[in-house]
């Protein structure tokens, strides 16, 4: 039977009996029948076609997804670690942490005082990336598409609270329904108080990516060339001179310095009163002349040589630190050293960003067990050294050698430090321990 029974009929010119004309006449059909069908098949099918072809990994893009944490407060390192967490829950939860604001100012019980600061006027933003890139991300708001796209997550608090429901609620908010939103915004409690659920070395890596902007380091370096330099002095007088191809900064940069960071500040005595009656341990608190005797029985010290003291100057009520050091000891502490002006300038935040930064570039470190600044330092100092493929870290051989003065050592001097980078946690380091790796 022939498909066409009006073959005397012309389509366009042509017999209808013809091949050409047949093949035209089938693909009109075919488009006939499909804009009758299309729209079911494009309105579940194809969407189902699409979605199967889009969960594929080639065809697949990942839509960028955030964690937006309150502003940051408390004492430059507490902020440090409270930054590491932030970074540490959004790595958890799969996200990018949006770039937090800091508190240049350490009045943080009064919310009104707590000056934000951009965390780029600190640390270096792209640095940061860079040295942490493949671990965790920061990202900036301008990253953000839609702005509306969040969802609130309240962090648990009380005693009820534990760790593992902590946990749990960090997991819950990484799955859908609460995982299909651009941005989770955390919203409560300071940061450096959640709950703690990854080991030092997380922690270290992170630190690791902290450099502080180009005008901090150049103000550190100021402080460190001034110390250098009048140590340098102190040894021509009973040395002769160097003689040999070296540079005179490199002839500098050989001399050695301590850095001491001198808890005997006004709020750190009342505060580690307390905490000694309340944890029954009597290794916390320092006077003034324990600390110059523990240092004055360093192993090694290769006298004469500058002690720097880092002090939190405004709570400083005692202006006789410079007094009662055994001879070969020279300390300094800013005013003498003539470098008051450099942290005047700058917020606390700077200040102790800069102090930060002279203790961990000296030749010894002498802190406090129980302080939040030495325990960073000193973490920051055992890093350095593994880094290095140095295996042990104590003794007094060891570059960058640190110790703790609330805690007595061989021979009445200090006892030695580094950080234990195995532990599972950062709580002897966020809350102090006379429980120290050396």
């Amino acid at each position: 039977m022939d498909l066409f029974p009006c073959k005397h009929l012309r389509f366009f010119g042509l017999p209808l009996n013809s091949l050409g004309c047949k093949c035209f006449a089938l693909v009109t059909i075919v488009l006939v029948v499909r804009a009758v069908l299309v729209p079911t098949f494009s309105g579940f099918g194809q969407r189902k076609f699409m979605s199967m072809h889009n969960d594929s990994p080639e065809f697949q893009v990942a839509k960028p997804k955030f964690l937006e944490v309150p502003q940051i407060v408390w004492g430059m390192n507490n902020q440090k670690i409270a930054f590491a967490r932030a970074c540490l829950t959004a790595k958890l939860m799969n996200r990018t942490l949006l770039m937090p604001s800091l508190s240049a100012s350490l009045f943080y019980k009064e919310v009104d005082l707590l000056q934000p600061i951009s965390f780029d006027k600190v640390f270096q933003f792209d640095k940061f990336n860079s040295i942490c890139e493949g671990f965790v991300k920061l990202s900036r708001y301008s990253d953000v598409s839609n702005k509306s796209d969040v969802i609130e997550l309240p962090k648990g608090s009380g005693r009820r609270w534990t760790i593992e429901k902590d946990l749990d609620q960090l997991r819950q908010f990484s799955k859908p329904p609460y995982d299909d939103y651009e941005t989770v915004r955390i919203v409560g409690k300071n940061p450096f108080l959640w709950h703690d659920h990854w080991p030092v070395k997380d922690y270290a890596k992170i630190f690791e990516c902290l450099v502080l902007v180009e005008e901090l380091l150049a103000e550190a370096d100021k402080v460190v060339t001034k110390i250098r330099e009048i140590g340098q002095q102190a040894r021509q007088k009973i040395e002769l001179p160097q003689t040999g191809l070296e540079s005179d900064r490199q002839l500098l940069d050989h001399v050695p310095y301590v850095a001491v960071h001198m808890r005997i500040e006004k709020d750190w005595m009342i505060h580690c009163k307390k905490l000694e009656q309340r944890l029954n341990v009597s290794e916390i608190c320092s006077s003034k002349e324990q600390i110059q005797e523990r240092v004055a029985n360093i192993k090694g010290l290769n006298r004469p040589i500058v002690v720097y003291l880092a002090v939190a100057d405004t709570l400083l009520e005692d202006n006789t630190i410079l007094n009662g050091w055994k001879e070969g000891l020279l300390p300094f502490e800013k005013k003498k050293l003539g470098v008051l002006e450099i942290y005047k300038k700058h917020p606390y935040l700077f200040q102790s960003a800069i102090d930060y930064e002279v203790c961990l570039r000296s030749d010894v470190f002498v802190g406090n067990s129980f302080s939040t600044f030495s325990s960073l330092v000193v973490l920051d100092r055992t890093q350095k050294l593994m880094n290095m493929g140095v295996s042990r870290q104590c003794g007094n051989d060891v570059r960058w050698q640190s110790y703790a003065y609330n805690i007595q050592g061989d021979l009445e001097g200090p006892q030695p430090w580094a950080t234990n980078m195995s532990d599972s946690s950062l709580q002897a380091i966020s809350y102090g321990t006379n429980h120290i790796s050396c």
